[in-house]
């Protein structure tokens, strides 16, 4: 029975910290164009008590996404002693494409794919690389999607990379830009026959016709310049409840697949949206269960200090725990472990693993 395992990893954490004490001095405006008149330093603790965000990282101004996606390609080729060549496939998960630094223009041609491809310096043809928008959710479908290219006999081994800049997609009058960040991170999956580790199950969920909720839009500043750029937003209300609605029950399937109770379960690994809606999230999975209370270490977290970089959260996530650095938290040989998330779309995935 071929089985697809995660073989290696790696991540790009950037350079640049930015502490919420940076924002102290910043205008913000309500949706509808008028100042918010709130001193900022309520703003900004109300929003690290819900978020849990103390400080982000952005990327350096000669850094674009393809770099930090190469970077987190580059360490887990590099720690795994594999060949680029032998790569059958690099998929990329992103959803703005390179952005150049004071700049939020999209550039997606050629593909993010390629762009990584070319850095790593890979000349083999078949080795097809592409690129998946698929919202925050994007590199755990990536990974799924790699799975079934591997199960299939189509490919033996593929990378699935995410890499986002989101400072560059900001408006620094919305509030809800103090959540956003930059980051990368890869993994390595290959085929293999051993039946107790590897992808178990997974399953994913589009809920596009009332909740497509993320998109782009104007500053909430009147007097922005520039009129025509679109920045990134969210409705932070709404979204929240939706994923405390959908996000447990998707867990909850893929676990059924895989023939995995939730006692069985290590480790689970959201998407770093904001701390508040993860707990809560795990806590709607748990009570589906039957569960009054949830083990202290199962779920570690990286938005404190790392904020919310989209798709390059939960593979750095991974990344950090399989190389032991996440504070304790860590992973045994036969552990179970889960990987969530949701985001634009509304996409909802979720991956059950054994170590």
């Amino acid at each position: 029975m071929i089985r697809t395992a995660i073989t290696a990893t790696g991540s790009y954490i950037p350079d640049i910290t930015v502490t919420n004490d940076t924002f102290q001095h910043a205008q913000f405006y309500e949706g509808d164009g008028n100042k918010m008149y709130r001193n900022n330093k309520i703003i900004i603790d109300k929003f690290r008590e819900i978020t849990g965000i103390t400080e982000r990282r952005y990327a350096r101004p000669d850094q674009q996404a393809s770099d930090l996606g190469y970077l987190a390609a580059q360490q887990a080729l590099s720690s795994s002693g594999i060949d680029p060549e032998s790569l059958d496939y690099i998929i990329v998960a992103h959803n703005f494409g390179d952005v150049a630094y004071e700049s939020n223009r999209v550039n997606l041609v050629p593909t993010v794919a390629s762009r990584i491809k070319a850095l790593l310096g890979i000349a083999n043809p078949d080795c097809v690389a592409y690129d998946l928008p698929f919202g925050c959710p994007g590199w755990v479908e990536g990974v799924i999607q790699a799975d079934y290219f591997i199960r299939s006999g189509d490919a033996k081994r593929c990378m699935v990379i995410g890499t986002e800049t989101l400072s560059r997609v900001i408006d620094p009058h919305d509030r809800d830009s103090m959540i956003f960040s930059d980051g990368g991170g890869a993994a390595i999956l290959e085929a293999q026959e051993d039946p107790n580790r590897g992808i178990l199950a997974h399953k994913t969920q589009t809920h596009a016709l009332e909740h497509a909720m993320l998109n782009m839009g104007k500053s909430y500043s009147p007097f922005t310049s520039t009129k025509s750029d679109l920045f990134i937003k969210m409705q932070g209300r709404k979204v929240y409840e939706f994923a405390l609605k959908h996000v447990p029950l998707v867990i909850k399937t893929a676990l059924d697949r895989a023939g995995i109770g939730l006692d069985q379960v290590r480790k689970v690994l959201i998407h770093q949206a904001n701390e508040k809606m993860d707990v809560a999230i795990l806590e709607r999975v748990f009570r589906l269960y039957g569960k009054p209370s949830i083990p202290a270490d199962i779920m570690p977290m990286t938005i404190g200090t790392l904020g919310n970089s989209s798709v390059a959260t939960v593979p750095t996530l991974l990344d950090l725990l399989l190389n032991d650095k996440l504070n304790g938290h860590r992973l045994e040989a036969g552990d179970h472990y889960v990987m969530a998330s949701v985001g634009a779309g509304m996409n909802i995935n979720a991956v059950v693993c054994r170590h």
